[in-house]
């Protein structure tokens, strides 16, 4: 009987599990994969009202112009480049470039952090800094 309850599955609390970096970073890039399309129709309408007319060029500005909106861009903007930049980090994971547990850390860390200065980088054109 007692073989029996070794055998079950164990009970998994999410929020006591330290998830490793790259474990991390992976399922950033899942979310964000899952952000971006969720988002695509607005995205989808966003181009088309800066295609069109000049009257819906000035509705994509007056749209853009809202901060709700500016921020949900920013997010998408981070999504956009995380899910980049981790897209290149896989790739060259599958060549079996960085494999090792050291540079799958260091690569993992350095898609976070390209990701997030690029993100302000160009935040900062987004709410009109420079």
């Amino acid at each position: 009987m007692s073989e029996l309850r070794k055998q079950r599955p164990k009970f998994l609390n999410l929020a006591e599990i330290r998830l490793p970096l790259p474990g991390f970073a992976s399922i950033l890039h899942r979310i964000s994969g899952a952000g971006l399309f969720l988002m695509l129709p607005l995205l989808i309408w966003l181009l088309q009202l800066s295609l069109g007319s000049a009257e819906s060029f000035e509705t994509l500005k007056a749209v853009t112009g809202n901060p709700l909106v500016k921020l949900i861009l920013f997010g998408l903007l981070w999504a956009f480049l995380h899910h980049f930049c981790m897209g290149i980090r896989i790739l060259l994971i599958d060549i079996h470039v960085g494999v090792e547990k050291q540079a799958a850390r260091a690569s993992a860390k350095a898609v976070l952090a390209v990701s997030l200065a690029l993100t302000v980088v160009l935040g900062g054109k987004l709410f009109g800094v420079y």
